[in-house]
């Protein structure tokens, strides 16, 4: 029983991280079709909290290496991507707002790396 209802908790937080993965790239796409200018202060931190999420939660300890090197692949090509989009500003505005997801994620993760490391 007490298994059971562990495997329960567990699915539960499975869900909560999906969904802010799933959110998080939403309301990237939402708001750089409504605010092709850039991001709001508010939306910044709503997408920062989602992607601390998503690092806390959906990634487990043999998942971190990969994780990590994806994170940071991702961050730099999305920042170049970013810095030659002037004209279109919609790309431009989707790109920081992938960023600013992308990377409390990859800081949580990163900080469980270097706690492993540092515990052993």
């Amino acid at each position: 029983m007490g298994d059971t209802l562990a495997r329960k908790k567990k699915s539960i937080w499975e869900k909560i991280g999906v969904w802010a993965f799933v959110i998080g790239f939403i309301i990237s796409l939402i708001v750089s079709i409504v605010s092709p200018g850039g991001l709001s202060a508010n939306l910044a931190v709503l997408l920062a909290i989602l992607g601390f999420i998503v690092g806390l939660i959906n990634i487990a300890d043999n998942e971190v290496a990969l994780y990590l090197i994806a994170s940071v692949a991702f961050i730099v090509s999305a920042w170049a991507f970013w810095s030659m989009m002037g004209a279109w500003p919609f790309l431009k505005t989707f790109m920081s707002a992938i960023i600013v997801f992308t990377a409390p994620g990859a800081l949580v993760v990163s900080f469980k790396a270097l706690y492993a490391v540092a515990s052993d």
